[in-house]
């Protein structure tokens, strides 16, 4: 794992629909509000190469994509994010907090385009350095109250409900196998509730590097 002093990584999970971006940016504004430095980012896409790279993968007129391409080509984004932005940002003492990761990739392009996971893992591992983060929130949903319901999908939204119900599954899987890293909440309980816990979480990580804080 890369050494950083005072910075902490904060990720955002769970399938599409589900209010990562909401929860992400209800987070940065509180951390912001508490004189914190705050890098709010996403994947894939938050990079000018990673741009490019979010097109290739997502936006259906490129048609079939071999699915270990695609895999290859969400690895090239993060090991680009972790570069350009989320390394820096945590070297310098930032909170880092990134709507998708390394997780996103296992559950979509492993578990539901159903690759070898260790296979994949080990490609994501390599292509981010073996960086883990300090929490992950995933936000759980049931894909038929989620993705179901967004009218114009991209590639990766409109592959099918079996593909999505493999991913959430894995993602509960994830969060299963290392509960200490992990915090998993209901996508659909009230906004603030969820912002609530969440913030209760990072507080404590916060308390080890900046005496009591509260939420």
């Amino acid at each position: 794992m890369a050494d950083y002093p005072e910075g902490i990584f904060v990720v955002f999970e769970g399938g599409d629909g589900v209010g990562k971006s909401t929860q992400a940016r209800l987070l940065a504004d509180w951390l912001s509000y508490l004189g914190r430095e705050v890098v709010l980012t996403y994947e894939p896409g938050d990079t000018e190469i990673g741009a490019t790279l979010r097109d290739l993968v997502l936006n259906p007129a490129w048609g079939d994509v071999s699915p270990r391409a695609e895999a290859l080509m969400y690895a090239a984004d993060k090991a680009q994010h972790l570069h350009q932005l989320v390394l820096p940002s945590l070297r310098r003492g930032a909170v880092v907090i990134s709507d998708r990761y390394v997780d996103s990739m296992l559950a979509y392009q492993g578990a539901g385009r159903v690759l070898e996971p260790e296979r994949v893992e080990q490609i994501a591992r390599w292509a981010t350095e073996d960086l883990l983060p300090d929490l992950t929130v995933l936000l759980d949903l049931d894909p038929a109250k989620g993705v179901a319901g967004i009218a114009e999908k991209d590639r990766v939204e409109g592959a099918g409900a079996d593909f999505h119900v493999r991913a959430r599954q894995f993602f509960l899987d994830l969060a299963a196998s290392d509960a200490d890293h992990y915090l998993v909440l209901p996508a659909r309980a009230e906004a603030e509730e969820i912002a609530a816990l969440v913030r209760a979480r990072v507080a404590s990580l916060l308390s080890a590097t900046a005496g009591t804080v509260n939420p």
